[in-house]
């Protein structure tokens, strides 16, 4: 049984040691946090939306972000401080504005494989996460971002994924507490919400039942391999006393999130992933009234770049916008602020007394697609750089890059026999 080391208990990092694990790997994740899902997974926007597929790679991104490069409160905020780093990345982002059409079309292919492998996952497990299948709702204020939806929706058609248009009074049949007035909207019936903090420590729990080792409060500092072998050093301890720990491997993969750039490099890959921050509130539905004034359908405006979800009969979250400012996790009074604003807007009948502000790191690559598979080393594999669609898209890249893993894992038996002097 060959072992495999998981790098990064998020959610693509325990998908990914649930889908190894079912195929008979010996598998160790390690996690820096003291349990999984504490970091990007904790408090994101809820949605399994493949309806939300559309990469960002647009010219119309571009000057967005021009625009409103010194609003404070604009949906993309980017830091006009350069590093080569940033520059780099946006270099290649404008790079794949060509690739717009073939992006949005495979990512929605990926995300309608995702639900059937993560909805059963659920089924098979036990697993409650608030999970709610009542759609989700693209909401639109004007002609313009309707007219582009439309043209969206024909990609998403491409991809396997129907949506409808529907007017402003099909949009207050669907969810009657939403406030004020819109141009129109398109409907997802197929897709969902949940909780994704929940969902993932229930894999987690799932995975240890199948044998996985999880190792928490494990500070991964090097990756090596040689083709052959995998080495993972751990810092263990504190000051003076602190000493390393490594740990070998048949074959590893990394799935550490906005980490991964750095742990390629050390591996000899390029895996330019850079952190874009989004934040979200935690709405405590305390009262009747906020209970009944939330929506139970999920939504998305596309002006303001917000997502909702219903999490269980008193919480709504509420999250969004996109902010490239580096490893930057604090947590700024003037971003979340929209975000309270936009549902005292939208939904009048809930009480904000009650908010949880939260901020994640996403990690994005240029193209606004996942890193998944081998990388230059024959044991290595990549699962990373989900950006937006981390939940969304987790199980579908768990599977592709757990059944790329066994294929090759073939060849890495045939050469540790060989290695040992024992027939393959």
């Amino acid at each position: 049984m060959q072992s495999i080391a998981v790098i990064g208990g998020g959610i693509t990092g325990v998908t990914t040691a649930y889908a190894l694990a079912k195929r008979g790997f010996s598998v160790t994740l390690f996690e820096r946090q003291r349990y999984a899902a504490m970091e990007t997974s904790f408090a994101n926007g809820g949605q399994l939306s493949a309806s939300n597929a559309e990469v960002w790679n647009h010219w119309a991104t571009v000057w967005k972000g021009m625009k409103w490069m010194l609003r404070s409160d604009a949906p993309l905020l980017v830091n006009p401080r350069p590093s080569w780093h940033k520059l780099s990345w946006f270099a290649e982002f404008v790079g794949h504005i060509g690739r717009y059409r073939h992006n949005t079309v495979e990512t929605t292919r990926m995300a309608i494989a995702a639900r059937e492998h993560l909805f059963a996952w659920a089924k098979a497990e036990g697993i409650d996460f608030d999970h709610k299948r009542e759609g989700i709702l693209h909401i639109y204020r004007d002609k313009a971002g309707f007219d582009h939806a439309a043209e969206v929706s024909k990609l998403l058609a491409e991809g396997g994924l129907p949506r409808r248009a529907v007017t402003p009074e099909e949009m207050r049949a669907i969810e009657p507490t939403l406030a004020g007035r819109y141009y129109g909207g398109f409907f997802t019936e197929s897709d969902s919400t949940g909780d994704i903090h929940k969902f993932t420590n229930g894999l987690a729990a799932a995975a240890v039942r199948l044998g996985v080792r999880i190792l928490y409060e494990q500070q991964v500092s090097a990756l090596k391999s040689d083709g052959k072998l995998a080495s993972v050093t751990v810092a263990t301890g504190l000051g003076p006393n602190g000493h390393s720990a490594v740990h070998h491997f048949d074959g590893l993969v990394v799935c550490a999130g906005v980490g991964s750039r750095d742990f390629a490099a050390q591996l000899g890959d390029r895996v330019n992933v850079y952190p874009v921050k989004g934040y979200s509130i935690t709405v405590n539905l305390l009262d009747a009234a906020s209970q009944a004034g939330a929506p139970s359908v999920s939504l998305l405006d596309d002006e303001t770049k917000l997502v909702t979800s219903r999490l269980g009969i008193d919480r709504f979250r509420v999250a969004g916008t996109a902010e490239f400012n580096g490893l930057n996790r604090d947590i700024r009074a003037d971003r979340i602020r929209p975000l309270i604003d936009w549902v005292n807007q939208c939904f009048p009948q809930i009480s904000t007394r009650q908010v949880v502000p939260w901020a994640g790191l996403r990690p994005m690559l240029p193209n606004l697609m996942p890193r998944v598979g081998q990388g230059r080393r024959a044991n290595v594999f990549y699962n990373t750089g989900h950006g937006h669609l981390g939940w969304t898209l987790s199980a579908a890249t768990a599977e592709m890059v757990a059944a790329e893993m066994q294929q090759a894992s073939v060849g890495w038996g045939t050469r540790l026999h060989a290695a040992a002097g024992m027939p393959a």
